[in-house]
């Protein structure tokens, strides 16, 4: 996590500050993380939550100010920023990141966005980190394939699948971006959806030759299944965009991306925790709910784009209008899919809690 210095104080802080009513809370965010912390990416438009703080006004009153956090996936340091002169920016584990804050609801925001399970597995040795690799992906999946043992293991199946789920969809939120890498990061897209297959293919494989299976054999094949048809959406929405050449993205698009981007990150810590359901049950009901709460979230910023587009094409150029619907089809799709998922984890947790 990446915190920047307050200026009157020096304390380590999240970037944040007030922002106009005309303008969405997500946007100002974004805009005061490039301000202050000299950072660009893509920011979910569903707040993680929200902490309380003492600000210091100019008069010389200490004023109670709520604070609404936005996730925002960094893809983009810059050398030189508007307060770079006036701020340090670093980047912490999570860990020394809730202790470097001061205050004790941000400081518990900060613990719940961890991923540790999910960390510690990507690390294991020869387990996942030919999918982690942003090169060199396909010729790697045959000695990991050989690694594996002969009874199947699920859990690191499901582990290998969401962190090329997650790959996929920071490609997503970079490719919305446009630019001259929108290419490579279609590309990344493909590579990533090809890794996925091979790994479903895996699992299905595994379902027919094991005796005792950690789930019901039908919530293994469903949960994996609304993974991979989330990162298959994501190579359909890539291949639109080249098909079409689509260059500009507004902003409802680069919305439902970045809700992508937070949903594969989700999904990713809740996969270890499948490990133990009786145990962790609690923190995926806590998971699932965000992701059904971005569905919705997703739905009405998809109703405000298509508005958007058909207002602005109405009397003018229908085949654009055409071209954007399909693209907001796609991105729906994506979301409607990880929301899949978060059914599924449920009713595991249900059956085995």
């Amino acid at each position: 996590m990446l915190l920047v210095t307050s200026r009157d104080t020096g304390r380590w802080v999240i970037p944040k500050g007030n922002f106009a009513n005309t303008t969405p809370p997500h946007a100002a965010a974004a805009q005061e993380a490039e301000e202050e912390a000299g950072v660009l990416g893509s920011v979910c438009p569903t707040p993680i939550g929200s902490f309380r703080y003492r600000k210091r006004k100019g008069s010389g009153a200490s004023l109670m100010a709520d604070v609404e956090v936005f996730p925002l996936s960094v893809s983009r340091e810059l050398d030189d920023w508007k307060e770079k002169g006036e701020r340090e920016r670093r980047w912490f584990t999570l860990a020394d990141a809730a202790k470097a804050v001061d205050e004790p609801d941000l400081r518990d925001l900060i613990r719940s966005f961890n991923a540790t399970e999910f960390n510690q597995a990507a690390r294991r040795p020869g387990m996942l980190s030919f999918v982690a690799e942003k090169s060199k992906v396909g010729p790697m999946f045959a000695w990991f394939q050989r690694l594996l043992p002969k009874t199947g293991n699920f859990f690191e199946l499901f582990e290998a699948h969401a962190v090329a789920t997650v790959a996929a969809g920071d490609a997503m939120g970079r490719l919305v971006q446009g630019g001259p890498t929108l290419h490579e990061n279609a590309r990344e897209i493909f590579e990533r959806e090809n890794d996925a297959d091979q790994i479903i293919r895996e699992v299905l494989k595994t379902v027919r030759e094991t005796f005792l299976t950690p789930f019901d054999r039908s919530a293994i094949t469903a949960l994996v299944g609304a993974m991979d048809n989330a990162i298959d959406e994501m190579q359909a929405a890539a291949s639109a965009i080249e098909l079409y050449e689509v260059k500009d993205f507004s902003q409802e698009m680069k919305d439902m991306a970045a809700i992508i981007v937070d949903s594969a990150r989700v999904v990713s810590e809740a996969m270890p925790l499948l490990r133990d359901v009786g145990k962790n049950g609690g923190r995926l009901h806590e998971l699932t709910e965000r992701l059904v709460r971005m569905e919705g979230h997703a739905d009405v910023i998809h109703s405000a784009g298509l508005k958007a587009a058909f207002q602005a094409h109405r009397k003018g150029d229908a085949i654009q209008f055409v071209v954007q619907r399909e693209i907001f089809k796609h991105l729906e799709r994506i979301v409607d899919a990880f929301e899949d998922v978060a059914n599924v984890i449920d009713g595991i947790v249900i059956d085995h809690s």
